[in-house]
């Protein structure tokens, strides 16, 4: 029963909620009132004994928390270490309308600032597709992407390597472990060994950690289709504040000249910012996104009629106002990314989907810190303008397609770009073999291991 009451106050609540028409960029999703503030500001434990903390975390989920309804409250007296009680706090899926929580977290705040502040990330810039070979020891492990400012990049490491072994074990092994655990670093200056084939001439190549600046837009281009259709084409990583201006480029020079589609390439995009999600779904939409909303963001029953929140499409002069978009994605495609395609969905754009099912989260966070750690906690979930959400399942593609890691992105090469450019010309999928088809509907659904490093699964109400 209380599940429902929670369900009929925030369709209530919806259809009654305020759209700010401040520029997105500078929206914050969460609100004041006379009953507690913001997530964000909410008052610190009394000190950073465990006692305290746990004291203060019970408060805080018992407040703020998206399931405080249906969550456990386990005894922060009980012979628990800080984490331990963070998780027995967590929602375990003990309603039918929901999943198990499975993404809010912990990290510490120098990290977190690191990221959505400076923009920038501690590692060795290097990711590989390890959780696309769900543990077949059997196929090649290749490296996916490779931050373009990381010590990886400097050291030569490209999409399409091979990987032989890291840190001396081998592929095959870490495959059936799935265990990519040394691509995480802790502290600046710690080391990684790859065993890297690249054109039949294999190499060692030591990368040593570093803090190095993100590159959100990887990279914006124009391309031409086998009928000579113009695709702009964007590939995007991360929904932060850095991500702005690259944006703002690329959908100029798009404007300029003259694109047919867009393609927006989010196949590794965890999320990040609403604000950033909302930008660029505004590039696309255009005038078709005038006067409605592109997410509403809607709270538990104690924070519903002070901190429900709506992001609104804005007028932007490099918007393109185009009748439909292609997006590539798999399931690394995740949170505030996911929120780009449900948002423009809700503002009647043809969101066509090429490659894989999306990760499914439809829920997002108001981080906040305390003794040195920042929690993501789930507070809200999203909604477009035709209050369609809750894709806990992800979004199913329009048209399936297999990567190709060898691939450079951006190129008609790429089988995800290729499946889009295909479309374009002719209105239709390319066909897929048999065998890839059952593998896709085998992972339907299925979320990512977080075993790789840097695999953000973020929607920040900011």
């Amino acid at each position: 029963m209380a599940c429902k009451r929670l369900l009929t106050r925030r369709d209530r609540l919806l259809r009654g909620v305020l759209a700010s028409a401040l520029p997105l960029v500078l929206m914050a999703a969460c609100g004041g009132g006379s009953d507690g503030g913001s997530a964000e500001t909410a008052a610190p434990p009394a000190s950073c004994s465990d006692a305290d903390q746990k004291r203060w975390l019970g408060d805080y989920m018992n407040e703020w928390y998206f399931w405080q309804r249906l969550s456990p409250r386990p005894d922060p007296a009980a012979s628990l270490n800080v984490e331990s009680y963070f998780n027995a706090l967590l929602y375990t899926g003990n309603d039918p309308a929901f999943p198990a929580d499975r993404w809010s977290s912990g990290q510490s705040t120098e990290n977190f600032n690191r990221f959505f502040g400076d923009g920038s990330t501690l590692g060795y810039g290097v990711a590989v597709a390890g959780l696309e070979l769900a543990r077949d020891a059997t196929r090649l492990l290749f490296v996916r992407h490779v931050e373009a400012r990381s010590p990886a990049a400097a050291a030569g490491v490209q999409r399409g390597d091979r990987v032989l072994a890291i840190n001396g074990r081998n592929a095959a092994e870490l495959i059936a472990a799935d265990d990519f655990a040394a691509l995480t670093t802790t502290q600046v200056g710690q080391t990684l060994t790859l065993q890297l084939r690249r054109a039949g001439v294999d190499r060692t190549v030591v990368v040593t950690s570093a803090v190095f600046a993100l590159t959100p837009v990887a990279s914006s281009t124009v391309v031409l289709t086998a009928q000579g259709r113009k695709l702009g084409v964007l590939v995007v990583k991360d929904m932060i504040s850095q991500a702005t201006a690259p944006l703002e480029a690329a959908f100029a020079q798009f404007k300029v000249a003259a694109v047919d589609d867009v393609v927006l390439d989010l196949r590794y995009n965890g999320g990040g910012l609403v604000s950033v999600g909302a930008l660029l779904a505004s590039y696309v939409a255009g005038g078709r996104g005038n006067g409605l909303n592109y997410a509403t963001l809607l709270y538990n029953d104690r924070r519903a009629a002070t901190d429900n929140r709506s992001y609104v499409f804005a007028p932007l002069a490099s918007s393109l106002g185009l009748p439909r978009v292609f997006v590539l994605m798999g399931r690394r495609t995740c949170s505030a990314s996911e929120q780009v395609i449900n948002g423009l969905r809700g503002a009647g754009v043809e969101v066509l989907t090429i490659g894989e099912t999306s990760c499914g989260k439809p829920v997002g966070f108001l981080p906040v810190s305390a003794c040195g750690r920042t929690y993501s906690v789930v507070n809200f979930e999203s909604v477009n303008q035709r209050n369609e959400g809750r894709y806990f399942n992800g979004f199913d593609a329009t048209c399936t397609a297999s990567e190709n890691h060898e691939a450079p992105l951006g190129t008609l090469a790429e089988p995800l770009l290729g499946g889009a450019a295909h479309y374009a010309d002719v209105g239709s999928c390319l066909p897929v073999p048999r065998a890839a088809a059952a593998a896709f509907s085998a992972s339907r659904g299925r979320a990512p291991s977080g075993s790789e490093p840097n695999e953000q699964q973020n929607m920040v109400g900011r």
